[in-house]
């Protein structure tokens, strides 16, 4: 604006054919102080004007000067922004809390995939560190793996990373889904076609068949949990009674009883029982009247009298890991599992001392002494779950996976352990306990809300 009142003035200025015109700066005192500048110009006369070629050099200098006023107000605090009350300014105002807004979505986006990413790379790591062991199996029974490869590059040690070649890996993953199928079908195959597969006692597990719902939680407390019959059990209960505890939550105490199958399909328990100590994790069992559990961050065992209604019998289990130091893959403080089996009752553990490897005990049920320990080279923290049938423990490679399988076995009459293939179906995708009935012949898993049982087939070596 200025620029233009300039050349006005320097066209009249012109006109006259005075001298250039000299601008002058005072405050502007109309204004209350606030701060601008008034520009006034005095013009030679008529007669004052002695060189007619002086108009070209003041119309450059008035041209100047109006650019330099114009730089003046373009860098002027507030110019751009305007004053606080413009409408530029209120726009700038109401834009800041949706940018905002927008920023924290971002954030919040870029957080979930931080963890989904981390969630993949532990699943990642966790079957690689099962094709290890597996591997390792193989070679030390004198079956080399075929074929070269990066996996094979990396179980061998190398000082240096091969490079990692995504078609020989699907390739390998496609083989192996094939071998299993082929396997588990053989097996399976064989188990029928023996005489003596079928309700003959202990053998080895060589199928899982489809999980039965049996029942189903109503509130988040069942997410995960643990239930069970009796496999010996004594009067008043019977086989038909069912037992079902609701992990979910720090002061776990109510033991639900079911009287027959129609109360536990329909939730409607015939009693609750109060334990006086807190249970923790899904590891209990129930085996000759008494609910076996580990008791609430503690390595204590106990047993709880179901018809006396009072704890019969404690225990500490010398070194094990409690409250999340050897859980399995899945967590849940499922550091201390409870197992029976036609022998008896077994404990599921670890110990610093075996470094995470899974530790099998013995117990004697009345006391729960330790009468014997078994040592494996299975870490317990890379399977998802384990039971224990005939003296041999199985385990679970995933508890999410549709098409799982049963991936190890350790054999206590031998010390020995072997990878397997059986498939195991996680239909919920969320199987937080696995534990045999002896009596029934089928596997009772907890998976995601649902109470499922397996039927299984065993075999005669």
């Amino acid at each position: 604006m200025l620029g233009a009142w300039l050349l006005l003035w320097g066209g009249l200025a012109l006109g006259a054919g005075g001298d250039p015109a000299r601008p002058r700066r005072g405050d502007d005192d109309d204004d209350g102080g606030a701060g601008r500048c008034t520009y006034s110009f005095t013009v030679a006369g008529p007669s004052e004007a002695s060189c007619p070629e002086a108009g070209g050099a003041l119309r450059a200098e008035l041209a100047a000067l109006a650019a330099r006023l114009s730089l003046l107000e373009s860098r002027e605090p507030g110019a751009a922004a305007g004053p606080a009350g413009s409408p530029r300014a209120r726009g700038a105002q109401r834009a800041a809390p949706a940018a905002c807004g927008n920023l924290q979505r971002v954030t919040s986006r870029l957080q979930e995939d931080k963890g989904r990413l981390e969630r993949e790379a532990e699943e990642l790591r966790r079957r690689l560190e099962s094709s290890a062991r597996e591997l390792a199996q193989l070679r030390a029974a004198g079956c080399p793996p075929r074929g070269d490869g990066p996996l094979r590059d990396t179980l061998h040690g190398s000082g240096q990373a091969s490079r990692w070649d995504p078609q020989t890996v699907d390739f390998q993953e496609l083989q192996s889904a094939r071998m299993e199928l082929r396997t588990s079908r053989l097996l399976e195959e064989t188990a029928r076609s023996r005489p003596d597969a079928k309700d003959s006692g202990c053998g080895e597990l060589v199928w899982v068949g489809e999980p039965v719902v049996f029942g189903q939680a109503d509130s988040i407390a069942g997410k995960y949990g643990v239930w069970m019959k009796d496999p010996e059990p004594v009067p008043p209960f019977t086989r038909a009674t069912t037992w079902r505890v609701d992990t979910v939550g720090t002061e776990v105490r109510q033991l639900f009883q079911y009287d027959n199958t129609e109360q536990f399909s329909k939730g409607y328990p015939a009693k609750v029982h109060i334990l006086p100590r807190a249970l923790e994790s899904t590891g209990a069992v129930v085996y000759r009247g008494g609910l076996y559990f580990q008791q609430r961050r503690s390595r204590l065992l106990a047993k709880y009298d179901l018809r006396a209604e009072a704890i019969a019998a404690e225990k500490e289990i010398p070194g094990a890991g409690y409250h999340g130091q050897y859980p399995y893959s899945w967590g849940g403080y499922t550091d201390i599992d409870l197992a029976v089996d036609e022998t008896g009752l077994w404990v599921i553990y670890s110990t610093e001392k075996a470094k995470g490897a899974i530790v099998l005990s013995k117990l004697d049920p009345e006391t729960l002494d330790i009468q014997r320990t078994w040592e494996t080279n299975i870490r317990k923290q890379s399977v998802a779950n384990a039971f224990i049938i005939c003296g041999i423990l199985y385990t679970i490679n995933s508890y999410t996976l549709p098409n799982a399988t049963v991936n190890f076995s350790y054999d206590t009459a031998t010390g020995t352990s072997r990878p397997l293939s059986i498939p195991f179906q996680n239909r919920y995708q969320y199987v937080s306990m696995v534990d045999y009935n002896p009596t029934e012949r089928q596997l009772f898993a907890w998976d995601s809300f649902h109470m499922v049982a397996y039927p299984i087939r065993l075999a005669r070596a």
